[in-house]
């Protein structure tokens, strides 16, 4: 089997599961399991069916970092469940999948997963620094806008899409970016900053949506060609653009680093994480067949292990 590294927006996969399955599935003790069951099976899928070698579930060690919130405040803030002094903010967690977050850790750790988070990043900065810095082909997974960035057909890294869900997955490639945004992925973070992104709090560049934002970087190369023909009076471009890039000068001064991942975070290397998947023998394998009974894991655990069990 060929290497590839797959790489899991895990927190992205597990609502999709919390959301995609009943939460009457629960185990003896009332506690939902449905996202923890999900997962697994995703991940069961995924590898087998995009043939991954390695994989490394990103986590959120921040889900919302201070610095980002710093740069533009309204960053992810219709997702902040209360603002308390002096103390983080909450996101929307329900309680039912809030409890089943150990339960994933566990199987996780058990099955020989590895987990990857960063201090004061989010999964997606630990996406990018892996995808920018593996020497494998690579898959990510997200069910979010924000990682086409990473799509590189030149570096072999491609993104399946999860948000049409499992069964109308989308793989994109450079192709693909460009028929669905007419900019290419490299120009993708160049490309949200101008038109906005509500479901990550960027309000973008009023009165520059899509198809404008798309031209301008057409022609203009990156959002950094853009501004300075704006400040050249020489160039063509027209008034009505310049003033209403001028209007959002403050905000474009601080997006582009909000809104590009971070590739370059001393994380560990695939060796040292353990991101080869391998088959689970003696007693880690016994722990989460036990497990799959006493929490009602169905079959999950099962195919989990089957999917592993071809890494020989």
């Amino acid at each position: 089997m060929s290497q590839r590294l797959m790489l899991l927006d895990t927190a992205s996969l597990y609502f999709r599961a919390f959301y995609g399955l009943p939460d009457t599935l629960r185990r003896a003790d009332g506690t939902p399991v449905n996202a923890v069951r999900g997962l697994l099976d995703m991940i069961a899928r995924l590898t087998t069916d995009y043939g991954a070698t390695h994989l490394v579930a990103c986590w959120d060690d921040d889900w919302r970092p201070q610095w980002r919130v710093d740069l533009i405040p309204t960053y992810k803030s219709h997702r902040v469940a209360e603002v308390v002094a002096n103390a983080p903010d909450v996101e929307v967690v329900p309680d039912a999948l809030e409890a089943q977050l150990p339960m994933i850790r566990r199987v996780l750790e058990l099955a020989g997963i590895a987990v990857v988070g960063a201090a004061d990043h989010e999964a997606d900065d630990v996406v990018g620094t892996y995808a920018s810095q593996a020497d494998l082909p690579v898959d990510v997974v997200t069910g979010d806008r924000d990682l086409f960035q990473l799509v590189d057909d030149d570096r072999h890294a491609r993104v399946i899409y999860t948000a049409r869900g499992m069964r109308n997955l989308e793989v994109l490639t450079d192709a693909v970016v460009v028929g669905k945004y007419r900019v290419l992925p490299q120009q993708y973070a160049d490309y949200a900053t101008l038109r906005g992104d509500a479901s990550d709090g960027l309000p973008g560049v009023a009165g520059i949506g899509e198809k404008t934002a798309a031209t301008l970087l057409g022609e203009y190369g990156t959002l950094d060609g853009l501004l300075e023909a704006a400040a050249d009076p020489g160039s063509g471009l027209s008034a009505s653009v310049r003033a209403k890039l001028a209007a959002a000068s403050d905000y474009l001064k601080v997006a582009p680093v909000v809104v590009n991942v971070v590739r370059d975070l001393a994380l560990p290397t695939l060796e040292e994480a353990g991101a080869q998947l391998h088959p689970v023998v003696g007693e880690s394998r016994a722990e989460l067949e036990r497990l799959a009974g006493e929490w009602n894991l169905g079959g999950s655990v099962a195919r989990l292990l089957a999917a592993l069990d071809l890494r020989q």
